[in-house]
């Protein structure tokens, strides 16, 4: 069993003390909990506890590009034929990387920020979901213009009972739009819709959509503009996403940073957009800390014991000091160790986050050396040396 001891929920409320068995959250208690022998017991000051986050849209095997593009676009297929064209060179570089090594950065890009759920637009290649869950019980189509035979496989009978996750509406210009309507036109067979950006969308469109996934980074990028949220959410659910850093930044506190600037979604939205919202839209057994949900929680500290939701959207990756996954640990603080002596953490690494030492599960540092064997001038967010970084 483990037990996190003093650590207070996100949002408000007293110092709460959590157990763990198994994969799942076994009890929650205002009073310290007694170890027994063979328990991991971990003990927090001014530390913040919320459930793992669900990133409901990435490009795991993009993780690698920088951002691509120079300019204000009208829709997605404009910046697509502009960064074929001018960024050749650039792309291919990316691309001779084994797309399996590309996805397992991307999968690390992701739990290094808290993320320990992502919803993966496209095939999945490669490392398995071991050290967070890679959400593919969907059925995925890229988008309108770019899915060929997309009317045929969107009516594909044999998939009626997945939804269909699809870039849709991801324009400021008519076409954007139109597309919308052409996508819900042929939903012949009624399905659940999860449409990604949703740029261009109307009030009236978004209630034949099960759910919404806003990526306000990506979309101000790309168009310089993005989805109306603080109208669709009467709608229809909303859910959050980073997209790859083709169009984004790496880290996801950034990209909710941003959005909270726009001042479209209270902040409880906000917050549920990537954790209980979500959970319910993919049917996940996550995104709340109770009792028989499962063990998928990040601690981290914060200033003077703050646990608002204030509090939470200023945290970084550098603040982070525990993520579990299934009830297993997948990242720690350099200043857990001495609470980890009884703990096995040889299969562990050790990197750094703005000069901050992090423990993560995996040979974090010999995947960044298989990526330079291919691309030598790649660039990563951390380092495996002390020194700060960008």
């Amino acid at each position: 069993m483990m037990i996190l001891n003093n650590v207070k929920m996100a949002g408000g409320g007293d110092p709460v003390n959590i157990t763990i068995k198994g994969e799942q959250i076994t009890g929650i208690a205002s009073s310290p909990i007694p170890a027994a022998d063979g328990d991991l017991t971990l003990h927090f000051d001014n530390a913040l506890i919320f459930p793992g986050l669900i990133n409901s849209h990435d490009h795991l095997d993009f993780n690698q590009f920088a951002k691509l593009g120079n300019r204000v676009y009208s829709n997605y297929t404009e910046w697509g034929r502009h960064i074929h064209q001018t960024f050749r060179a650039e792309i291919r570089e990316v691309l001779n990387i084994p797309a399996s090594l590309r996805t397992e950065w991307g999968i690390y890009k992701n739990l290094l920020c808290g993320v320990t759920t992502v919803v993966n637009h496209g095939a999945r290649f490669g490392k398995s979901d071991d050290l967070i869950t890679v959400f593919d019980e969907t059925q995925c189509l890229h988008s309108v213009q770019f899915e060929k035979s997309w009317r045929i496989k969107l009516n594909n009978p044999f998939k009626k009972n997945l939804p269909v996750n699809i870039h849709v509406g991801e324009g400021t210009d008519d076409a954007a739009h139109h597309e919308i309507e052409q996508l819900t036109r042929w939903n012949l067979l009624n399905k659940k819709l999860i449409g990604v950006h949703a740029v261009a969308m109307t009030e009236r469109q978004a209630k034949k959509f099960k759910a919404i996934v806003w990526c306000p980074q990506s979309n101000y990028n790309l168009l310089n503009k993005t989805a109306p949220v603080d109208l669709l959410k009467a709608y229809s659910t909303l859910l959050f996403g980073t997209d790859s850093t083709l169009t984004s930044d790496w880290n996801i506190w950034r990209h909710l940073q941003s959005a909270r600037e726009t001042n479209l979604l209270s902040d409880d939205l906000l917050y549920k957009s990537l954790t209980q919202n979500a959970a319910q839209i993919w049917k996940l057994n996550t995104g709340e800390i109770a009792a028989g949900k499962d063990a998928d929680l990040v601690v981290a500290k914060t200033n003077n014991g703050n646990n608002s939701l204030d509090a939470f959207f200023g945290i970084g990756p550098d603040d982070l000091l525990l993520v579990i996954h299934r009830g297993n640990m997948r990242l720690f603080d350099e200043a857990l160790l001495d609470q980890l002596k009884q703990a096995d953490i040889s299969d562990f690494s050790k990197i750094y986050i703005n000069g901050i030492g992090k423990y993560v599960q995996g040979d974090l540092p010999g995947l960044m050396d298989n990526i330079r064997n291919y691309q030598p001038a790649a660039e990563f967010p951390i380092s495996v040396t002390k020194r700060l970084v960008a």
